[in-house]
C-alpha cells in the first residue's frame, strides 16, 4: 500500500488549546496514519480576523494512504467531533475549537472547490511556516519555498 507524506497545519483558540491540538493529533493518527513528527506549538494572533484569544499552531507530518480527498473528509470528521460548527468560508474566520488544514500531499496539486492543495495561503502565515520549516526536511523546504525563505 502506497504511503503519501502530508503536512497538516492545526490551530486553536478556544478552551485547552494544547489538549487540543493533543487530542487532534491522537485523533488523526487512529484514524489517518502515521504521525511521524509534530512541531513545537506556536502562540499567535488571529489571522484574518479580530478576537481577543490568541492561537496554539502545529504542523505535523504524517504518513497516510488514504487519497487526498479521504484525508480531507478525516480531518473534517475529527474537526466536527471536537465541537467545530463550521468552517471559514469566503475569507470569513472566527473563534474555532480547531482547524485542521491540508498544506501539502506528496508533490499533488489540487484545485477544487473543496480542496485546494498546496494551500492557498500558506505562504503568507508565519504560524504555518515556521512549524513546517521546523520539521520537514530542510533540502525539501529549500526545494519547495526557497533556500531563503523565513516564510
Amino acid at each position: 500500500m502506497t504511503k503519501h507524506t502530508v503536512y497538516l497545519g492545526l490551530g486553536t483558540n478556544l478552551g485547552d488549546k494544547e489538549r487540543n491540538i493533543r487530542h487532534a493529533v491522537e485523533q488523526l493518527r487512529s484514524s489517518a496514519g502515521t504521525i511521524t513528527s509534530l512541531s513545537s506549538f506556536y502562540v499567535t494572533e488571529p489571522w484574518g480576523f479580530k478576537s481577543e484569544n490568541t492561537f496554539l499552531n502545529a504542523v505535523v507530518c504524517l504518513l497516510t494512504s488514504l487519497p487526498p480527498y479521504e484525508l480531507l473528509d478525516v480531518t473534517q470528521r475529527i474537526e466536527r467531533g471536537m465541537g467545530r460548527e463550521m468552517k471559514s468560508l469566503g475569507g470569513i474566520y472566527h473563534d474555532r475549537i480547531i482547524d485542521i488544514d491540508i498544506l501539502l500531499y506528496d508533490e499533488v496539486e489540487i484545485y477544487s472547490d473543496t480542496l485546494v492543495v498546496p494551500h492557498p495561503l500558506m505562504k503568507d502565515r508565519d504560524f504555518v511556516m515556521s512549524p513546517l520549516r521546523e520539521i520537514m526536511p530542510p533540502q525539501d523546504y529549500a526545494r519547495r519555498f526557497g533556500a531563503n525563505s523565513s516564510r
